[in-house]
């Protein structure tokens, strides 16, 4: 990481399906070994099984589960006077997203439907509807933050 200025942010096009750069980032998410053909297939496929299922514009529920998964506070390790306190934060717009996007793929993959399609699918419309193992993730980095409420001075 540079100390001299900020890595510049790169542009991203909109994905050619719905026009979302939200979408982009979740399938360059999705993606392994730079396969994005695959990828697209993956997504595409389980906002199509969203919109079958849930006879809602599947963009929309996208939208809502992200939200509902993005986390509002963390813990921070910081280092005072040899003991090393968990410090809750304020999270940054751009990692919430970050954050959501990631926990949501992991929490997709680590469920036993048989194809990803189906596994992020039903992820999706779990974390839409507020549950699932992203959602739980998201309520435990909360309680972690509000358990150390009492080191939020130590916050810099």
């Amino acid at each position: 990481m540079s100390r001299r200025h900020k890595a510049d942010k790169r542009e991203i096009n909109p994905d050619p399906k719905f026009g979302d750069l939200i979408v982009t980032k979740f399938m360059n998410a999705v993606m392994y070994d730079g396969k994005k053909s695959i990828a697209e297939t993956i997504v595409y496929g389980a906002l199509d099984q969203v919109q079958a299922k849930t006879k809602q514009e599947p963009v929309t529920v996208f939208h809502q589960a992200l939200e509902n998964v993005a986390p509002h506070l963390e813990v921070k390790s910081r280092r005072v006077g040899g003991a090393t306190y968990q410090v809750p934060i304020d999270v940054r717009p751009e990692r919430r997203q970050a954050l959501a996007i990631r926990w949501l793929i992991t929490a997709a993959r680590a469920r036993n439907e048989t194809t990803m399609v189906d596994r992020l699918s039903g992820e999706l419309m779990d974390a839409a509807n507020n549950r699932g193992s992203a959602v739980k993730k998201r309520e435990d980095t909360h309680k972690m933050a509000e358990a150390n409420r009492a080191f939020a001075h130590y916050r810099w």
